[in-house]
This record gives structure tokens, sequence and C-alpha cells, in this order.
């Protein structure tokens, strides 16, 4: 289930997705930056620039990408982890990006038969009235895909 709302000029993305795995696979699975670049849409050229993450996630960690959101166009990406509770949540903030906000909550909760995971984006496109329009027009689709991609990835790696 993937979908966005609108509300006080902040958009939120909700992608919620049971998986029949541990809630360990789960975590060392998305709490490791490295396995991004493999939930990310090959025509994103998604490149993780920080270096080799060996340690744990940790509050205070800041990952550096590079992307290119639209053909042709490339762009530098930093994010912070902000909040980690090992085995259940982590959050991710943009630093400097694309958007003007960018709050990332990832959840992983047991359920019979494997793990629901969702993840909760809070998200502010610049730009203004422009920003919206482009919002309606090319971001929101974007998005969709890009999480859509995601969905689908993690179900061929893990199960149904």
């Amino acid at each position: 289930m993937i979908n966005i709302k609108r509300h006080s000029g902040i958009y939120t993305l909700k992608v919620k997705q049971h998986l029949p795995i541990t809630k360990e696979r789960a975590w060392h699975f998305l709490s490791d930056p490295g396995n991004l670049q493999k939930i990310t849409p090959k025509h994103m050229r998604f490149i993780i620039t920080s270096g080799d993450e060996t340690d744990n996630m940790y509050p205070g960690q800041i990952i550096t990408y590079k992307v290119s959101p639209f053909y042709g166009i490339k762009m530098n990406w930093v994010t912070e982890i902000t909040h980690v509770k090992e085995g259940e949540y982590f959050v991710d903030e943009q630093r400097f990006g694309p958007y003007r906000m960018w709050h990332h909550e990832h959840y992983i909760r047991e359920v019979s038969n494997g793990v629901e995971m969702t993840d909760l984006v809070s998200y502010k496109i610049p730009l203004g009235m422009l920003g919206k329009i482009m919002h309606q027009l090319v971001i929101k689709r974007k998005l969709y895909l890009i999480f859509q991609y995601r969905f689908n990835t993690l179900k061929e790696l893990f199960g149904d």
C-alpha cells in the first residue's frame, strides 16, 4: 500500500509492506546504507559517496549520495540519521538536497508470518506555487514509482 496526502503544505507518503522474514533480518538489511542502491531504480544512478559504512547505524551519522532524479540532472543529497531504536525504527532527515524538507521514518514491527515494514516520509517541495505544480505533474508520480520499485524489489528479495 502506497499513498500520498497533503496537509499544511507538507506531503506525507506512507508505504506498508509485509515480508515473511524475521525482524532481525529486516533490520539488518534496512539499516545498512549500502542496501539503498539495491532498492533504488537503476535509472536514478544512486551512489553513496560518504565511503564504506561498516559501523552500525547511529544518531548523528551523515550519509552522502549522488542521485539523478531526472535524466541529465545530477545532484548531491546529504542525510543525517537522527533517531535509532535498534531493531525497531530509524529516522533519516535531509540536510542538503532537492527537497525543502525530508523526514523519513522507517519502522519494523513483528507480525504473524514475518514483519510489517512502514515507511513514513514527510516532505516539502521548494519553489512555492511552481513547486506545487511540479509536485502534481511530476514529483508525486516519481516518488510513487520509486517506492513501488522498492516495494517490488523487497518482495523479490524476501518473498510475499
